[in-house]
């Protein structure tokens, strides 16, 4: 595997496919080289129809208006820039060199445009398994931590709010990350302001570590109570 396929956890047999969904049309036009345009268009209804499938199974007594607005917000631009972030695809994306100084690098809609595009790639080179794999790996803890009712659901948020009320705010640190490349396992602790260790939590994506490190706070502190 080259560095971006370790990252993604797939080893394309047609390498012009990864090089395509990494290529931003900027780029592209500046080359005369496929964009990531048409893959992204393929990946987006992949990505629609693993999470709507998803849902559907795990959450078997929801009604159809809350699952689809649970898959909304699975699928919105932050959610997968964060996604896209935590693989680490970044440094792979090919710009044109005005896109690059324009900060295209770090622009959430390109990295929600080609982890879509890498969906496609891998879909069209491995099918449906390889492609809800990588979905699997890059969102599925995600899906698992939305149930409604859910100790962890929007965990941070609620922390957030139970200190913020007593004068105090949460801090993020990461204490750990182990594991390939393609499966990595990152622990959280979650502090107050003045350094106290609240809660720890890991997980495969350092959203899910720190959700799960606030879910323990909120536990530790009776936060639930006043959620």
């Amino acid at each position: 595997m080259n560095p971006a396929e370790a990252r993604i956890g797939y080893a394309f047999r047609d390498k012009a496919l990864l090089a395509q969904a990494l290529t931003h049309p900027s780029y592209g036009s500046d080359h005369h080289e496929a964009h990531y345009q048409r893959l992204e268009f393929l990946g987006d209804a992949v990505l629609e129809l693993y999470v709507s499938e998803a849902l559907y199974r795990a959450f078997p007594s929801l009604p159809e208006g809350k699952l689809t607005r649970m898959r909304a917000d699975l699928v919105c631009e932050r959610s997968l820039s964060q996604a896209f972030k935590e693989l680490g695809l970044s440094p792979f994306i090919r710009l044109s060199v005005g896109e690059e100084k324009s900060g295209g690098r770090d622009k959430p809609s390109i990295q929600c445009d080609v982890l879509e595009a890498v969906i496609g790639a891998v879909y069209l080179d491995g099918g449906s398994k390889e492609a809800g794999a990588f979905i699997e790996r890059a969102l599925g803890e995600v899906i698992r931590l939305s149930a409604p009712g859910s100790d962890h659901l929007d965990s941070k948020s609620r922390l957030q709010s139970v200190l913020q009320a007593e004068g105090d705010m949460p801090i993020y640190e990461l204490i750990a990350s182990d594991g390939p490349a393609h499966a990595p396992v990152f622990s959280y602790a979650v502090k107050s302001a003045a350094g106290k260790v609240l809660g720890t939590g890991s997980g495969h994506s350092k959203q899910a570590a720190q959700l799960e490190a606030a879910a323990q706070a909120l536990d530790r502190i009776g936060g639930k109570a006043g959620a």
